[in-house]
C-alpha cells in the first residue's frame, strides 16, 4: 500500500498541473471508486463540475485537493439541474476532491484523448489557465482506494481539513508536527513499538515499509513495548522516521511490482536501498545476519535479530 512518500510524490507530481484548472468534465466508470463518497452531499459529478482546483495538500496517506466555489459561467456544460448556486448545494459549500489510493490506486496526468487503460475507475478532466486540456485518469487495478468529494472542516493548529481526515495525526514531514509530544505519546504506551508507529491518530503515514525502515535504523526490536524506550531511544526512531521519509521521496518511493507509480506512471527505486523490509535472508547490510521475517498483525515485520535484540 502506498504510504507518505508515495502519496507525496503523487501529489507534487499533480500539483503543477491542477492548481488553478477548472473541472470541465467527470466521467464515473465504477461507482465502486466512489465509496468514501457522501452521496448526501450531492452527486460526486455534479460537485465537481464547475469549480477550480485551488492547490493540493495531504496529510499522511490522504490527499485533497481543496476547491472553489461554482463557476458556473466558466463551465457552460455543467448540468443545468445542479443547483450550483443555492446555499444547499455542495458547490456551495468549502470542500476538496479527497483521493486515498489504497493498495493499487494511481492517479495519473494524460491528454484528454488517452486511451482508456485496463482499471480505469474515474476520468476527470480540466482546463488550465497556462496547460491547456488535461484528464486526471482515476485507475485502481483492485478497488480498494476511492474519491471523494468531501466538506472542509477546521483542523488543529489552524487550516482546513477533509472530515474524513480530521481523526488522524500530523505526519513527520508536516512543518506543525510536535516532535516531544509524540515522543510523550510513544513512551506511555504498553503495546508494540511497530503497532504504534502504524496507529494514524499517533503518527500518520507510516506503513508496514517505513516502520520496519526506521526501526532497522534505529536498532529497537518491532514488538519492543514502546513504553520501555527511553526519550532519547525514542526521539532516535522519530528521526529515522524522518530520515527514511526523505530518502524515499528522493528516490520517487518504494515500487515492488509497478502497482505503484507517480503522476507520468513511473515507479519509483527506493526498493533499492532498503534495509530490512522486502529482505528475508539476506544479510543485514549493518552486520551480515540474516534478516528474518515474522508474521504482525496480518503483515509480516522484516527486522536484524542481532542488531534489533528484544
Amino acid at each position: 500500500m502506498p504510504e507518505l512518500p508515495e502519496v507525496e510524490v503523487v501529489r507534487l507530481g499533480l500539483a503543477p498541473a491542477v492548481t488553478g484548472a477548472l473541472v470541465t468534465g467527470v466521467d464515473v466508470l465504477d461507482d465502486r471508486a466512489l465509496t468514501r463518497h457522501d452521496r448526501a452531499l450531492g452527486e460526486f459529478e455534479d460537485a465537481l463540475v464547475g469549480r477550480r482546483i485551488l492547490g493540493t495538500a495531504r496529510r499522511g496517506k490522504f490527499l485533497w485537493m481543496p476547491l472553489s466555489l461554482s463557476d458556473r459561467r466558466a463551465a457552460p456544460q455543467a448540468r443545468i439541474g445542479a443547483g450550483f448556486d443555492t446555499p444547499a448545494s455542495p458547490a456551495a459549500r468549502p470542500a476538496a476532491l479527497l483521493a486515498h489510493l489504497g493498495m493499487t490506486g494511481q492517479l495519473l496526468l494524460r491528454t484528454p484523448d488517452a486511451p482508456r487503460a485496463a482499471h480505469l475507475r474515474v476520468r476527470i478532466t480540466l482546463e488550465h489557465p497556462e496547460h491547456g486540456e488535461i484528464a486526471v485518469h482515476f485507475v485502481d487495478q483492485r478497488t480498494f482506494g476511492s474519491l471523494a468529494v468531501d466538506r472542509l472542516v477546521s483542523a488543529d493548529s489552524g487550516g482546513e481539513v477533509p472530515t474524513q481526515v480530521a481523526h488522524i495525526a500530523r505526519d513527520p514531514l508536516d512543518a506543525l508536527f510536535d516532535d516531544a509530544a509524540f515522543v510523550a505519546a510513544l513512551c506511555r504506551k504498553d503495546s508494540a513499538v511497530k503497532r504504534v508507529l502504524l496507529d494514524q491518530t499517533v503518527v500518520s503515514g507510516v506503513g508496514n515499509i517505513y516502520a520496519d525502515e526506521a526501526l532497522w535504523a534505529a536498532r529497537i526490536h518491532p514488538q519492543r513495548i514502546a513504553k520501555t524506550l527511553s526519550a532519547r531511544q525514542a526521539r532516535t526512531l522519530l528521526a529515522e522516521v524522518h530520515a527514511v521519509f526523505q530518502r524515499a521521496l528522493a528516490e520517487g518511493g518504494t515500487s515492488f511490482d509497478a502497482q505503484y507509480v507517480n503522476v507520468n506512471g513511473q515507479a519509483g527505486y527506493f526498493a533499492r536501498s532498503l534495509g530490512a523490509y522486502g529482505r528475508t535472508g539476506q544479510p543485514c547490510p549493518r552486520c551480515g545476519t540474516a534478516i528474518v521475517r515474522v508474521a504482525f498483525a496480518n503483515r509480516s515485520s522484516h527486522f536484524c535479530p542481532r542488531c534489533q535484540r528484544l
